[in-house]
């Protein structure tokens, strides 16, 4: 049984149960982002996080050339390291890859992504941001195989070389994928989908697969690609999804028992 867990990287996401829970299981894949680590650098560095919302409402980080070192820097090196050390204080060997090693990540640039500014449509002509198309399935069952438990996160490389940043929780869809996972566990700072974000009780517990698209409109910010990442993972082959709190003890656990929003 293999599963493939996403830890988000945005403040009030709680990693070390996480790491706890994970660190004795023996079929994991690892997937991260930290986006409060790049908006942190970023601002320690002088070159601050921008976002865009694109015509569809998604809202996305951009990733002009200076930012992109951010991410790099952020992503690569501080969250990723940082995941290694904390499964080996739990015993677990771990491997760290960022989407570039090996090809690990196989990514589409986004030509001509597009933003909505001051109600009009305008086009980001150097933004290097992309989606990931591909995965290395075979390097991840390998390191598996072997008793490490690899750690994946962006960025993602092109066939023609170039490093670009993509988003972690549809990352993390198409390395479920590629495993093929049992289920794919996406953990965030939020109890799952909520029909009122005022209201931490009001979790939508279970999504058909059917109902995802109608669902779309419930999920705000970051939550909508969550949505997204869910719906490839289905139509990929991975049976279950689950969006589920990374915080409390063993999250694991509680969101593999169904804990959280489950669409399947």
């Amino acid at each position: 049984m293999t599963i493939v867990v996403k830890v988000g990287g945005a403040l009030g996401n709680a990693v070390e149960p996480v790491l706890a829970d994970l660190a004795p299981r023996p079929d994991v894949v690892l997937v991260h982002g930290g986006s409060a680590e790049v908006d942190r650098l970023g601002k320690a560095l002088g070159r601050p996080s921008e976002y865009y919302t694109s015509p569809s409402g998604v809202v996305s980080r951009r990733s002009d050339p200076a930012h992109l070192e951010v991410v790099v820097l952020a992503l690569a090196g501080t969250v990723q390291t940082a995941l290694v050390a904390g499964l080996a204080r739990h015993g677990r060997k771990a491997v760290g890859l960022s989407g570039v090693d090996g090809g690990l990540l196989r990514a589409r640039r986004k030509e001509g992504a597009r933003a909505v500014v001051e109600g009009r449509v305008v086009r980001l002509a150097d933004d290097l941001s992309g989606s990931v198309e591909s995965v290395n399935g075979e390097m991840l069952s390998l390191l598996v195989g072997a008793g490490l438990l690899p750690v994946v996160g962006p960025p993602a490389i092109t066939d023609r070389g170039e490093v670009v940043n993509v988003d972690a929780d549809r990352a993390a869809a198409q390395v479920a994928i590629a495993v093929r996972a049992e289920a794919l566990l996406l953990l965030t700072n939020v109890p799952g989908l909520l029909r009122d974000l005022a209201d931490p009780t009001s979790v939508l517990p279970r999504i058909p697969r059917a109902e995802v698209e109608a669902t779309l409109p419930l999920a705000q910010g970051r939550m909508r690609k969550k949505l997204l990442a869910a719906r490839e993972a289905l139509e990929g082959g991975v049976p279950r999804v689950v969006i589920a709190p990374s915080s409390g003890a063993a999250p694991v656990g509680r969101a593999f028992r169904g804990e959280g929003t489950v669409i399947e």
